[in-house]
């Protein structure tokens, strides 16, 4: 589990700002879960013969006695607090963002560790082929935003409760015929979780994929027409796509679109995600039409770094005020606070005591202008204000500092 640390602070700045800016532009409103909850929650709703549920989740028991789980995703909590605050009556369709931590125990690598972070876009209520859309126009509409080149939106689907127990046979029976060719985990999956068995990625399951039946011809009608219209709305709006017929989640709450958004320099997808219909009646409630995605953030750092793509987040032009002498320093920490009270992003190194580290800071930190307070002008009452680009300065009196400062900036 990684630390997040100070070197990284212009790629999380720029993520919660281009995120917020996403979010808002699509009307999503925020949303926050518990990092912890019922296991039982994430055994129902992923599922017990996923890899998430059986090999992935931390589960543990309080003191009080509750099976608890750290949330190994967003979305089954998201519908649990739907149902349990009847967030359906604040508006139909509900559409939520979340951003925050996950937990996984897997095998950590580049992108993917045991604590990471998703950004996640749900839509709540509807079963329109429009949301579809919508959630991959806000997914992409969040990685264009960083200017990430060559991304690529894999797209299918997966069916419904009428016509995927068809199909699921037919894979049961297709993979039976080459059982001696599976691997261990996949020889387990084929009489529970046959839809699994595609997104296995040992050489011999994905050789076998290739000639794997498509779901495409065993669609319902409903499922179909559901389909074409998603494929429709995506065309109309000019988002280009690539069909895969094999595509499924690792997650067996979806239903009908499933879709991944990959760029090539990058051997996992960036993001995810899909039709969800099921997944409330599971958590207890009521049949209700839900489509998200989910972004994983360490893995679009990696994929900028991978792209050279430097973050430059919005930043307030900041001052750096310098304290000379002991007097000085100690009359500084009002003229700073009152600074910042103000509106002022305001730096300073109070604990160097010679002006050359204090500059050496201030040039550190990029910072616009040099305020200079030394034992002359705490006597005085005055400030040297010192542009840091042109190396001009000016003393004013302190009564005018922060109507001088804000005027420079």
């Amino acid at each position: 589990m990684p630390d997040i640390t100070p070197k990284d602070h212009d790629y999380w700045k720029l993520i919660s700002q281009n995120g917020q800016l996403v979010s808002e532009l699509h009307d999503f409103y925020y949303i926050e879960t518990p990092i912890l909850e019922a296991a039982e929650l994430f055994e129902r709703g992923v599922g017990e013969e996923t890899d998430v549920v059986e090999k992935q989740m931390y589960v543990f028991k309080t003191k009080g006695g509750d099976r608890v789980a750290l949330r190994p995703e967003g979305t089954a909590p998201i519908i649990r607090s739907y149902l349990e605050h009847h967030l359906g009556y604040f508006m139909t369709p509900l559409k939520v963002f979340y951003q925050g931590p996950m937990f996984r125990y897997e095998r950590p690598q580049a992108g993917r560790e045991r604590q990471f972070h998703q950004w996640g876009f749900e839509i709540i209520g509807d079963s329109d082929p429009v949301y579809d859309v919508q959630i991959i126009l806000a997914t992409l509409g969040f990685l264009n935003s960083f200017k990430i080149k060559d991304l690529h939106l894999h797209i299918n689907t997966i069916g419904c409760r009428v016509c995927r127990p068809n199909y699921r046979q037919k894979l049961k029976d297709y993979y039976k015929s080459h059982k001696d060719k599976l691997c261990a985990d996949c020889l387990h999956r084929i009489e529970k979780n046959p839809l699994r068995l595609l997104d296995c990625k040992e050489e011999p399951c994905i050789a076998l994929r290739e000639k794997a039946p498509i779901i495409l011809d065993y669609l319902c009608q409903a499922c179909n027409n559901h389909f074409k219209g998603v494929l429709e709305l995506i065309e109309d709006n000019g988002v280009l796509y690539d069909p895969k017929p094999h595509l499924v989640r690792g997650l067996d709450y979806y239903n009908r679109t499933v879709f991944e958004i990959v760029t090539p320099l990058f051997n996992s997808a960036i993001a995810a995600g899909g039709r969800y219909d099921y997944l409330s009646e599971v958590v207890g409630g009521r049949l209700i039409p839900s489509v998200g995605a989910a972004i994983g953030l360490e893995r679009l750092i990696e994929v900028m770094r991978l792209q050279e793509i430097v973050p430059k987040p919005k930043r307030k032009e900041k001052v750096f005020f310098v304290a000379m002498g002991d007097q000085a320093k100690k009359m500084s920490l009002k003229l700073i606070n009152s600074l910042r009270v103000a509106g002022i992003a305001t730096a300073e190194a109070l604990g160097k005591k010679s002006l050359r580290a204090q500059m050496k800071q201030a040039d550190k930190v990029k910072a616009r202008l040099a305020l200079i307070y030394g034992q002359k002008e705490a006597f005085e009452g005055t400030v040297i204000i010192r542009d840091m680009q042109t190396g001009a300065q000016e003393t004013i009196v302190v009564d005018k500092l922060i109507e001088e400062v804000k005027k420079r900036l």
